[in-house]
């Protein structure tokens, strides 16, 4: 009896498939392959899908679902999985990288945009949350090659450093003289208290948002 023959009797099923020329490792691999076939051919069926409703609620997911936003002005249909972020839509799927994705938890505010007029921490709301709404990113404020006051305030005030938060600062600031157009310096330290800036400009990002503000009052 030669060696191969003794080898394939101790090895039962393995031997008979290399007799037939398929190793295991080629069965592994062939096994893989096949799995993969549909899910490559289910890619189609992942497709974003509008909200549906049951029982009176609206039903999101599990998978990509279209949503429809209101971006700098602009109106944007988008595919979003149910646990996208705004910052994850806006940064991947529609190519706005002004908003930082720094601490990704809420707390530093490098991500700050507004949504329906308020500021918010685009890592902190859902895309589906944010659905029908209308999103402003700093790329809204001052557009081609003019700085728009709120910029050039910050530029002539020394306001940014790393330039990491300074996106978020600029719309956080925005939203504040939107609604105080001269602020007080309590206002303008409370419209900034949701923003950390880790070079530790706050001066000059308090008399850059102080001369923003119609008649530059001081901060």
């Amino acid at each position: 009896m030669t060696d191969d023959v003794k080898r394939d009797e101790r090895h039962g099923d393995g031997a008979e498939a290399r007799r037939a020329g398929l190793s295991r490792r080629s069965f592994l691999r062939g096994s893989a392959a096949a799995g993969l076939v549909p899910l490559i051919a289910g890619g189609t069926a992942a497709a974003a899908e509008a909200p549906r409703r049951e029982h009176g609620a609206r039903i999101y997911g599990p998978g990509p679902v279209k949503l429809k936003l209101t971006v700098n002005g602009e109106p944007r249909e988008v595919a979003a999985e149910p646990r996208a972020t705004l910052l994850d839509t806006l940064r991947e799927e529609l190519g706005l990288t002004g908003a930082k994705r720094v601490c990704d938890r809420g707390t530093c505010g490098a991500c700050t945009v507004l949504l329906d007029g308020r500021p918010v921490y685009a890592c902190s709301v859902l895309t589906v949350a944010a659905h029908g709404g209308t999103v402003e990113t700093v790329e809204a404020i001052g557009g081609g090659r003019t700085l728009h006051p709120l910029q050039a305030a910050f530029v002539e005030n020394d306001a940014q450093q790393c330039g990491f938060c300074t996106p978020g600062f600029v719309v956080a600031a925005k939203a504040l003289l939107d609604a105080h157009p001269r602020p007080t310096p309590e206002q303008v330290l409370d419209g900034l208290s949701g923003n950390f800036c880790r070079c530790g400009t706050y001066d000059g990002l308090k008399r850059a948002v102080a001369a923003a503000g119609k008649g530059g009052g001081d901060a």
